[in-house]
């Protein structure tokens, strides 16, 4: 049974008094190898897939320092596969979004697993976690965290997994950290069984109010903080797929993914191959969740060619999807 569930107790205690009364004494999951432990092992056969493509946003060293450099250790690419690429770190309030090769989808039990590089069970540096079915709207699991706030865990401290849930990065590396997504199933503009994105953001572990980081009751998340170095923050090593999607879900709907995606004298070639004649949705949409250019585009049974004008895009990296009323997809590509 799923802690939310275990403890599902609490919620009148929550509604009526506006705080949790058993704050203080360990709630949740323990570490990884002790009874009850919810941490899965990297080589479990439980894992189908990693995720295929990775995105950052990285952030300071140190937030509460405006002179702090951006975190620098690792890339993007090293959260690519299963474990032991490496790992990149996010900095404080950084994040990284990744995507899959077949959309994740809630089957029973755990979904997917994320992976950071602790090297102990009490070190641990948090993330967020959100997911979105169209890659623009993303939804938050519930986190909680019942460590004290009114000391702050300095940058080598300690964090007891047992006083925490839901938040990625609560096991030592090589051990994945699960999500289940029945607890997003009724979140209206979420497709649970089409989750084609996952964004992981740091925790930042500072117990001021100003610039500190809350779980689900308003409690601040108190993890070691400030890490002023270049490996600051969550570090991601990988995303573990547990249940996916059988087929690409393109295929039981008339359409290929996209592809020969070419960008010559800034004007992007693509195509698309279907098998009845149908309208679509066409969007470009930046690494901020920023939509900007979106057409409707008929297409006809067969291959499609289309072209689309990025000559006045900034450089970066940008993501074209295409979306009908009951199915999309998207490919990434860079604007140089």
């Amino acid at each position: 049974m799923r802690d939310y569930l275990k403890y599902k107790f609490l919620i009148p205690f929550i509604l009526l008094f506006g705080f949790c009364p058993i704050i203080g004494f360990p709630q949740f999951a323990p570490a990884a190898g002790d009874p009850g432990t919810t941490a899965i092992h990297m080589d479990s056969s439980i894992f189908v897939n990693w995720a295929t493509n990775c995105s950052i946003i990285i952030g300071q060293e140190d937030i509460s320092n405006p002179q702090s450099v951006l975190a620098s250790a690792g890339d993007s690419t090293m959260a690519i596969g299963a474990p032991g690429n490496g790992v990149v770190s996010l900095g404080d309030g950084g994040y990284a979004v990744l995507t899959f090769e077949k959309p994740i989808k809630n089957g029973t039990g755990w979904d997917f697993a994320i992976f950071e590089n602790s090297f102990s069970n009490t070190f641990l540096e948090l993330g967020l976690v959100e997911v979105s079915s169209d890659g623009l709207n993303y939804f938050q699991f519930e986190s909680t965290s019942f460590t004290q706030d009114t000391l702050q865990i300095d940058a080598f401290g300690t964090i007891n997994p047992e006083m925490i849930n839901n938040l990625a990065g609560k096991y030592r590396a090589t051990f994945g950290t699960p999500f289940d997504l029945e607890e997003l199933a009724f979140e209206q503009g979420l497709d649970v069984n089409n989750i084609t994105h996952i964004k992981i953001i740091d925790v930042i572990g500072s117990i001021d109010p100003a610039i500190g980081t809350y779980d689900q009751f308003g409690n601040i998340i108190n993890d070691p903080f400030p890490t002023p170095f270049p490996s600051s923050g969550f570090d991601l090593d990988a995303i573990g797929v547990i249940h996916e999607q059988t087929l690409n879900l393109v295929d039981n709907h008339h359409l290929n993914n996209i592809y020969n995606l070419i960008i010559v004298n800034g004007i992007i070639t693509y195509n698309l191959k279907s098998t009845k004649d149908e309208e679509l949705n066409c969007s470009i949409i930046d690494l901020s969740g920023r939509k900007i250019y979106e057409n409707e585009v008929m297409v006809k049974k067969g291959i499609n060619s289309f072209r689309i004008n990025i000559s006045d895009y900034n450089i970066g990296i940008y993501l074209l999807k295409i979306s009908s009323c009951n199915s999309s997809f998207s490919k990434k590509f860079f604007k140089i």
